[in-house]
């Protein structure tokens, strides 16, 4: 009798708790919306989505900015994946935690980083996207 009652605690509790992995999926970034960088959009819409830069100088009358940020994940993903920790928890009580917290680790968005132009007025004139390939060559596309 104390052995299933015991169990049903234990069930319960681990129903009613969310471990680490669920909370780590619920706050990973928000995903960024780098479809308005066009050009002729003004510096602070820029500021407001990638926040500040994380160099700006002037060159020829021109403003050069370098933001750095990790694009995350939509709100949909991180619900599903939240949801997904947190039933493989329950399911396997509590193991599941040996895998998602390390994997939640891993899968926390990626770096990107954008070099921007803006002309006289704070009005983007031209961008390009720099990443890091896997094979380590430094990428430009504009």
């Amino acid at each position: 009798m104390y052995k299933i009652i015991g169990a049903i605690g234990l069930v319960l509790s681990l129903s009613f708790t969310s471990g680490c992995a669920v909370v780590m999926a619920s706050k990973q970034p928000t995903k960024k919306n780098t479809a308005m960088i066009q050009q002729g959009v003004s510096r602070s819409l820029v500021i407001a989505e990638f926040g500040a830069p994380v160099t700006s100088e002037f060159k020829n009358g021109k403003r050069y900015e370098i933001y750095t940020f990790m694009q995350g994940y939509s709100t949909a993903s991180k619900i599903g994946r939240a949801f997904w920790h947190g039933a493989a928890d329950v399911a396997t009580a509590g193991l599941w935690e040996l895998i998602g917290t390390p994997a939640e680790t891993v899968f926390n968005g990626q770096k990107m980083s954008y070099e921007f132009i803006f002309d006289e007025n704070d009005l983007l004139e031209s961008h390009k996207l720099l990443t890091l390939k896997t094979d380590k060559k430094l990428a430009a596309t504009e």
